[in-house]
């Protein structure tokens, strides 16, 4: 994919991927910003229930502006693949350790346990 132009977004690299799809940095060709493309799993792009439910979601959050909100786009399909086209943020993952989210949710974790108490073992 990387290189690949859909619409007129260039994928540039890729940015991670799991259960709900795959995640692609790519450059918006006609406005020259960075933008982030989600594609969706087949399981749910092939399952209409689950593709509208997923429309449904995407047209509530492009209504909402907020500064912990990513901005949606817009939402399309390239050759039979539903994709997701949101605002890209620098920054840490909510899976690397130095993530605000991350290191917040240790010390809430950490406050509520007994001081004898060991922190868990990730098991990620």
């Amino acid at each position: 994919m990387i290189g690949k132009t859909i619409s007129h977004y260039r994928i540039v690299e890729k940015l991670g991927g799991g259960g709900m799809g795959v995640v692609y940095k790519a450059k918006d060709t006609d406005l020259g910003r960075l933008v982030a493309l989600k594609f969706l799993p087949k399981e749910i792009a092939q399952n209409q229930q689950s593709l509208e439910r997923f429309r449904r979601q995407a047209r509530a959050a492009s209504a909402l502006n907020h500064p912990n909100i990513c901005t949606i786009h817009e939402i399309g399909k390239f050759e039979g693949e539903s994709f997701i086209v949101m605002e890209f943020l620098e920054g840490a993952t909510l899976k690397s350790p130095e993530s605000p989210s991350r290191q917040m949710s240790y010390s809430i974790w950490r406050s509520r346990l007994p001081t004898h108490s060991t922190p868990p073992t990730p098991r990620e």
